[in-house]
């Protein structure tokens, strides 16, 4: 059986393995098109899943920031509302001052819920091309890969909270609108969460 491409006898086949390989020349990934035949093309194939990695972090970034700016941008409008004095008018129903804070659900918008699974779609197809890729089970891509989610992290997703010092008998910051717990890792995998 011949896997020549172009009925030329010369060119070599790819080489794929589902056990664990270190190839370079010959590798293929994802389609016979993805075939390495230089250092130079597994170089930027190496350079390229990294920055894919990375990508896919800014992406789930994206996701996380997005969903935080519609829900502040939700509670300053509540909060003008309120200030506003039209808190009876937006709950006609609303108990005295004093008693318990009252609760109002939020719900995005189409064009608000459009955008969040346009990311989410981004993100999801990412991961499954990285998991993809992952599954050649080179060496060499598999420690890009893993580069690239320590890249991706550090450049992405760097860490920031907002802590209240003093100011009152809230020892364990559990102030009202401020989050100072860190989630750490919350989602290694998209396809997997």
């Amino acid at each position: 059986m011949d896997h020549n491409h172009g009925g030329d006898s010369g060119m070599a086949e790819c080489k794929i393995s589902m056990l664990w390989n270190w190839y370079t020349i010959d590798a293929c990934f994802l389609s016979s098109s993805w075939h390495i035949t230089t250092h130079g093309a597994f170089a930027a194939t190496c350079i390229g899943v990294m920055l894919m990695v990375v990508v896919l972090e800014g992406l789930r970034r994206l996701g996380k920031e997005y969903d935080e700016h519609i829900q502040r941008d939700f509670q300053a409008r509540m909060s003008l509302i309120v200030n506003n004095g039209g808190q009876q008018q937006a709950c006609p129903a609303a108990p005295e001052s004093g008693v318990a804070p009252q609760i109002v659900t939020f719900r995005a918008s189409p064009l608000q819920q459009f955008v969040r699974s346009l990311i989410h779609a981004a993100t999801f197809g990412l991961a499954y091309l990285v998991m993809l890729l992952a599954m050649y089970y080179n060496g060499y891509i598999i420690i890009c890969i893993l580069l690239g989610a320590l890249l991706g992290k550090f450049l992405c997703d760097w860490m920031t909270r907002t802590v209240v010092i003093g100011g009152g008998p809230d020892p364990v910051g559990t102030n009202k609108g401020v989050n100072n717990g860190a989630a750490g890792i919350e989602e290694p995998t998209v396809c997997c969460g």
